[in-house]
């Protein structure tokens, strides 16, 4: 069977050009694991009979990245899976608009604010595949569970500064020395999230108070993450806040000499929370078995060994290898946030429309 892309060839979501290589990659990756993969989805694939061998997936996570995986999962399984790509946010009021009528039966996110936005709208996940991951990376209610993990971070230029120049946490970016230094891609689901996460641990006045200054400081704006640390590559920004694997997709094209690298703020905060990308199954889905083997896919070690090998991702299943470019978890200080706490979505738009960050 095919994956369909109901998009077309230009869906909004495709990444710039020089990031196409992953696809590349990840088929000698699934020539090598193809045995294992088959195995995998053979044990939870039932007595072979006659239903309806389709799926329908809402993406908010990108082509470039998903799309290869998605892929295998089809070819696997024999289910013919459809996919409609867009952002985590378009996504999510795609889905609110067409209600019970929506065709989804997976909703595949960005971040956990883009799940939390629609969470009424999806159904309980089978306790087994719910304990694949960890406690603190999945819906206190059960309605959706991360597939992979990602850091915030930030991205530096090396041929403007070191990282003994970069404050120790996201407060220190609103001194007016870094004014017209800064870039940032506030419409961007994960940036968002990092803005939940601060209202979360700052509370909403000072959230607002570090969103004004950084305003007052004048960033560059940029549509996404790519952009942003391409920028930075290119010299035309001192720093950027960004999720950590983009860069390694940079440096895996360009090599070593891309001039940015990625800096964790030493004192944590919500410049170095730990996110998740996750999905969850729709309520008014007719496919719900097929959605949880492919949750079950997801969360199955070579799925898993994708992320990690193949996005620069943060695994989230015990026994697999983390990538080797990848600071460790544990060196990390990520602040204590559940990511079910990180669901207030549209509250953290409303604050950013209110500060003029978002029309």
């Amino acid at each position: 069977m095919t994956r369909k892309n109901l998009y077309g060839n230009n869906g909004p979501a495709r990444l710039i050009s020089r990031c196409r290589k992953v696809p590349v990659r990840a088929a000698l990756f699934f020539v090598l694991l193809m045995p294992l993969l088959v195995g995998i989805i053979a044990a939870c694939d039932g007595d072979g009979d006659d239903e309806a061998k389709s799926l329908t997936i809402y993406s908010g996570r990108s082509e470039s990245l998903v799309g290869p995986i998605i892929e295998q999962f089809s070819n696997a399984t024999g289910i013919d899976v459809s996919v409609k790509y867009a952002s985590t946010s378009q996504m999510a009021a795609t889905l609110a608009e067409e209600g019970d009528n929506t065709p989804a039966d997976v909703f595949f996110a960005q971040d956990p604010g883009g799940l939390g936005a629609i969470e009424d709208m999806l159904q309980i996940i089978p306790r087994d595949t719910l304990d694949k991951a960890p406690a603190w990376a999945r819906s206190a209610e059960g309605r959706w569970v991360g597939i992979s993990g990602r850091a915030r971070v930030v991205v530096y230029s090396t041929d403007n500064i070191s990282p003994d120049d970069i404050p120790t946490d996201m407060w220190g970016f609103t001194d007016p020395a870094w004014k017209g230094r800064i870039g940032w891609p506030p419409t961007n689901a994960s940036f968002q999230t990092m803005v939940t996460a601060m209202r979360q641990l700052w509370g909403d006045e000072r959230t607002r108070l570090w969103l004004e200054g950084i305003q007052a400081n004048e960033p560059k704006v940029y549509e996404k993450n790519t952009p942003t640390v391409a920028a930075a590559g290119a010299g035309e920004i001192d720093v950027g806040f960004v999720n950590h694997y983009y860069l390694y997709r940079f440096l895996a094209e360009e090599g070593e000499d891309f001039a940015a690298r990625n800096h964790h703020l030493t004192a944590g905060g919500p410049g170095s929370l730990i996110m998740v990308a996750g999905a969850g199954i729709l309520s008014a889905s007719d496919n719900s078995e097929n959605a949880a083997k492919f949750l079950d896919f997801l969360l199955s070690p070579v799925a898993q060994q994708y992320f990690a090998g193949q996005t620069y991702e943060y695994p989230l299943v015990e026994g697999v290898n983390v990538n080797r470019l990848l600071t460790p978890l544990s060196e990390i200080n990520n602040p204590s946030v559940r990511m079910g706490d990180l669901a207030d979505l549209k509250g953290t738009q409303e604050m950013l429309r209110s500060v003029g960050i978002l029309p």
